[in-house]
């Protein structure tokens, strides 16, 4: 199976929707971040988390920058760019974090996180999910890696196309976004090794022939999803009854007066 992460940065490239210079914040980043953007060329990167033990230098020739996801401390538009791969759910506000990442971004973002779909649910009743991340604390020594970045476990918030759809526009009504997805069935491996009862990670390699052809029949049945949104160009996605004057968004009153008595 495909890395999810690297095939979705492959292919925003070949559709020239991000480019290799641009200027990238990573947030709630890791080593994998470092490694995958590295693998892909990409030039200007600043990678950011919560992690107190930092000294700065993890992530050379890449930048390491402490920053809290749901109040990011850079100014609007400091990056061309901002993603997030799987750290949203460990925020204690998914929301408010992806809006701190459109503000700080100039042309878009781009988060992997978990997908809301039925069988993911169904997998969570049947034990092959999980609600809460309680495993990756004990991955972590029972220190952190739950919600901020702390040893309590965080809830798993899973995502729908619909409902970020609604949240972008909500926050930036004045203009048309492009909006993209990718799904992608991702298996939790390291969580089914942790337990104990071996039995589920038998159920899982023998299950899992059936759910790859499932989930690629079905590509919205998997668990794992990426969303691009990129945002309104000015003037051309303004909608006709937004207008630019002076710099400023504003309200297209010969549009409305054309329309409403």
């Amino acid at each position: 199976m495909k890395d999810f992460y690297t095939d979705t940065l492959h292919r925003l490239l070949e559709q020239k929707l991000i480019h290799r210079t641009m200027n990238i914040l990573v947030l709630c980043g890791g080593k994998r971040d470092q490694e995958t953007l590295a693998r892909l060329g990409f030039q200007h990167v600043t990678i950011s988390n919560l992690d107190t033990r930092m000294t700065g230098n993890e992530f050379a020739p890449y930048a390491w920058s402490f920053q809290d996801a749901e109040n990011i401390a850079f100014p609007d538009g400091a990056f061309d760019f901002c993603l997030v791969h799987d750290g949203l759910h460990h925020c204690a506000s998914p929301h408010r974090a992806l809006l701190e990442m459109y503000r700080v971004a100039r042309i878009g973002l781009l988060i992997f996180e978990p997908y809301d779909s039925l069988t993911t649910r169904l997998g969570v009743r049947l034990n092959f999910g999980q609600d809460y991340e309680a495993a990756a604390v004990f991955g972590n020594n029972c220190t952190f890696g739950g919600v901020k970045n702390t040893e309590v476990p965080n809830y798993v918030y899973r995502f729908t196309e619909r409902e970020l759809e609604k949240v972008i526009n909500t926050n930036t009504p004045w203009g048309r976004h492009r909006f993209v997805f990718f799904h992608q069935l991702v298996v939790p491996w390291t969580r089914f090794r942790m337990l104990k009862n071996k039995l589920w990670l038998v159920l899982l390699v023998l299950a899992l022939p059936f759910l790859k052809i499932f989930t690629l029949l079905f590509p919205k049945q998997g668990n794992n999803f990426a969303f691009a949104a990129f945002k309104p160009r000015i003037p051309e996605d303004l909608h006709p009854w937004i207008t630019e004057r002076d710099g400023k968004i504003t309200v297209n009153k010969a549009w409305l007066d054309e329309r409403y008595g």
